[in-house]
């Protein structure tokens, strides 16, 4: 290949990693969560592109962020860790906003981890973050999108 087409190549692969990297690093709007004393400020997943995104290719999460997964209705939702590079923990969410279950995700993992029974919502957190606090089934988040007060 001829040194100047070798240049080209390089500066447009370079070029398509930074503006990718972005892409991944890309923030959603955002929204205050409560789980008993807690505050989460939790981004919201509400769309089929944002939640497909999700976290994925972030490096790093704050303590009491997360990122809330909205679905249009109760259902049998499972996620995985695919391009995601932090270990998280997962809250499945019912109608009422009571957690249903919660469940540890390793990084970089195709295992599916799933709602133990229909789930309108996922929130994730950095892993043993509802263990931490003591958060378990049956919990109420409080401020989710869609319900009530």
């Amino acid at each position: 290949m001829k040194p100047r087409l070798l240049g080209i190549a390089a500066f447009a692969i370079a070029l398509f990693a930074t503006n990718f990297h972005a892409a991944a690093q890309q923030r959603f709007q955002t929204v205050p969560l409560t789980a008993g004393i807690n505050l989460i400020q939790a981004e919201v997943a509400a769309d089929n592109a944002h939640r497909q995104q999700g976290l994925m290719f972030r490096e790093k999460m704050g303590t009491n962020e997360g990122m809330v997964f909205l679905f249009d209705e109760p259902a049998e939702v499972c996620m995985w860790m695919k391009n995601t590079l932090i270990p998280l923990s997962v809250a499945f969410i019912d109608s009422e906003g009571k957690i249903v279950n919660i469940e540890d995700m390793q990084p970089q993992t195709t295992d599916s981890h799933c709602a133990k029974r229909p789930a309108r919502y996922a929130l994730e957190m950095n892993l043993d973050w509802f263990k931490k606090r003591n958060l378990k089934p049956g919990t109420k988040i409080g401020g989710l999108p869609g319900l009530p007060g």
